[in-house]
């Protein structure tokens, strides 16, 4: 199933970039997203840190000179950084039933850097499109 969706996914984000220029939140990024939709709590878990690690990075950019290789990795670094900040320390703010964890360490900075690059909402939006269509091209082929 894993293997499955990831294939799907990557092939419906490439032919979305392809026809929109629009890259929703990296290329694995929806795969990733698709398997964990049944588990909101965890998607929005996953935006949340997100959009923390690039309010993060725009703090830092005031700070430092931050483009290319740097840019990225920073943001990447302040995904991951973020990820485990929010499973060691929040979980305790909310009941467990909320679920609200973070899929994987590097999906977040995946997320802010393509929110650097072209925007929240188009980001959020894009993101989505492609991940409800792999969701569903997963159910229609693969029948789960």
């Amino acid at each position: 199933m894993i293997v499955e969706t990831t294939f799907l996914g990557l092939a419906l984000t490439t032919a979305f970039v392809e026809f929109t220029g629009l890259y929703p939140g990296g290329i694995i990024v929806p795969s990733y997203l698709a398997l964990y939709l049944r588990d909101p709590g965890r998607i929005c878990g996953t935006v949340v840190v997100a959009i923390l690690s690039w309010l993060s990075y725009q703090l830092l950019s005031h700070l430092f000179i931050l483009y290319g290789r740097r840019r990225f990795v920073l943001i990447i670094f302040l995904g991951g950084l973020w990820s485990i900040l929010w499973r060691e320390f929040f979980p305790i703010y909310w009941s467990s039933h909320m679920n609200l964890m973070v899929i994987g360490w590097i999906v977040p900075g995946l997320i802010a850097n393509t929110i650097e690059r072209q925007g929240l909402w188009i980001t959020l939006l894009s993101m989505g499109i492609v991940t409800v269509a792999t969701y569903f091209l997963r159910l229609l082929l693969l029948g789960y």
